[in-house]
């Protein structure tokens, strides 16, 4: 699969570097490329406990993007899905550590623990005071010795970070980082698994499945299980939660594996606060990914009155979404105005005749102008013209017929409820217009060239664009010679559209040239037949 790479052995250094660029020099790094990939706050003074984290890169914005004031003091990124070396993590320890102390929070895999916990004891030799703590939040298998460490140890550094800001000393941070992770619980789902850049990606997720319980590695989860829905989905994870859900003030962190859309996102949490299970959400967002990777995970914390405050703390960290209590949605009512007021029926034979037989023309002409459409869009024009024609004469009974100021609007309200796509809105800005002509004491033919000059100026569309201006525009302009001079005016310039291959508004402006060619554009063309049907009819 293409990515957005240069070289493999450079990816994290250009990555890390990326990341500092944006900042605003809010962050900088040691000089100890390629091996040593330490990012630290610009602003720090070594008088506060300082917090390090790290890991394998390929979890962004984790680790490096929650560095900054109120969460960690520096992160060590290794490669990709690699744990930094001991002397990396040493370079972030003397770095960034004063006579405060410091405090590693590493997740639990072994390469992070034995790195940093050699790290840790060669700075104490140095004189440094240093505690460690290991996040295994991961409840995917529950008899696991040792569980591995992933999402909930944000959870670690938020609450961590906003002590250490405080000014709180090493035991304290250290002891309330160990409580924390004796309380958290992570598991994750994934529809597809990663992309690890160079290596060709893995295929085992059969379509219908979902893959529970998978760790941040790309490697594969506990089992795979039945997917059908978000909800059920959500139902499913919630249910491993749960047993750690029994608390009072419940905290949810939702985190996007990496390739979920924020409209997939949106709708899981959707799912989250429909269960009840959470009183507190941090997310959605991208917090701890792995790669690109089609998944989410959720972490709980049964959080104690400290916490929730450590964890509302702000921070200015673009990653860090914040905390949200969990309330009712509000609903307002509609505003006045959004509806229409209903007119009061009236009767003119002679206009519900004409708009009938507008209608079943309209009606009749269906096949042939999807035929048309079907050469330089999808091929409804006619059944969109004709599902409103049917409602429109199902609905005559009750309009204003006797008075054209409200006859034009509520035309142009009943178009824009039973026409699909953009005609029922054209529409409606057409009738409208003409009905406030009216109401102004502009005769019928003038009103209706106000209505199209209104659609022209919202719309953008003007002769020779390729649209139903081509046909209408004339038509107006005739109408005062009367319906027959109308109707042929119509027909040029329908007519004419076949030779313009270029258009330049409405849906045909996205379709190439070739399709264009010999073949009048369906809404003129509508309109063409439509003035054609009434001059015979009508005659003069």
């Amino acid at each position: 699969m293409a990515q957005f790479l240069n070289a493999k052995e450079n990816l994290v250094t250009e990555a890390i570097d990326g990341l500092l660029a944006g900042s605003g020099g809010a962050l900088s790094r040691l000089d100890g490329y390629p091996h040593i990939k330490v990012v630290y706050r610009s602003d720090w003074d070594r008088t506060k406990v300082a917090l390090i984290s790290g890991g394998g890169s390929g979890h962004e914005p984790a680790h490096a993007g929650f560095v900054g004031k109120g969460m960690l003091t520096a992160a060590v990124c290794g490669e990709v899905f690699a744990s930094p070396s001991v002397d990396a993590v040493l370079a972030g320890i003397l770095a960034v550590t004063g006579a405060a102390g410091c405090l590693l929070i590493v997740k639990n895999y072994t390469g992070d623990r034995l790195n940093f916990g050699l790290a840790a004891e060669r700075a104490r030799a140095l004189g440094r005071k240093v505690e460690m703590v290991v996040v295994d939040d991961d409840v995917a298998l529950p008899d696991l010795p040792q569980p591995r460490g992933v999402a909930g140890t944000l959870f670690v550094h938020k609450i961590a970070g906003a002590m250490a800001e405080a000014g709180a000393d090493l035991a304290p941070v250290a002891a309330a980082a160990r409580d924390v992770i004796g309380r958290v619980a992570s598991i994750g789902m994934s529809l597809d698994t990663c992309t690890v850049p160079g290596s060709p990606k893995e295929d085992r997720i059969a379509p219908g499945k979902a893959e529970l319980g998978l760790g941040i590695h790309g490697e594969p989860g506990v089992e795979q299980v039945e997917f059908s829905t978000a909800m059920h989905a959500m139902d499913t994870v919630i249910d491993k939660l749960r047993p750690r859900l029994g608390g009072a003030n419940k905290v949810a962190l939702v985190n996007n594996l990496g390739s979920t859309t924020p409209l997939e996102m949106s709708v899981l949490t959707h799912a989250l606060t429909e269960s009840g299970a959470v009183g507190h959400l941090i997310g959605p967002a991208p917090l701890m990914t792995s790669l690109d990777m089609h998944g989410f995970s959720v972490s709980v914390l049964d959080a104690t009155e400290a916490e929730l405050q450590a964890l509302a703390a702000p921070v200015s960290l673009p990653a860090w979404p914040g905390m949200a209590e969990l309330v009712p949605i509000r609903v307002t009512p509609l505003p006045d105005g959004l509806t229409p007021i209903k007119p009061i029926p009236s009767d003119n034979p002679r206009t519900q005749a004409i708009i009938e037989r507008v209608c079943d023309l309209l009606v009749g002409a269906e096949g042939k102008l999807n035929e048309l459409d079907a050469k330089s869009g999808d091929g409804d024009t006619g059944s969109t013209l004709a599902t409103a024609a049917r409602a429109l004469k199902q609905g005559l009974g009750g309009m204003p017929l006797a008075d054209l100021t409200q006859l034009f609007p509520a035309l142009g309200n009943a178009l824009s409820q039973t026409m699909g796509g953009s005609s029922g809105v054209i529409l409606a800005i057409y009738f409208n217009a003409a009905g406030d002509a009216c109401a102004k004491g502009a005769p019928v033919p003038r009103a209706l060239v106000d209505g199209l000059t209104r659609v022209s100026q919202v719309g953008g569309a003007q002769v020779g664009d390729r649209t139903m201006v081509d046909a209408l525009a004339p038509a107006l302009e005739a109408l005062p010679q009367g319906i027959a001079a109308a109707a042929a005016a119509a027909r040029a310039g329908a007519d004419s559209t076949a030779a313009i291959h270029r258009a330049k508004a409405g849906r045909a402006a996205y379709v190439p040239e070739e399709n264009l060619k010999g073949h009048n554009d369906p809404g003129a063309e509508a309109v063409a037949l439509l003035f054609e049907g009434l001059a015979a009819e009508m005659g003069s």
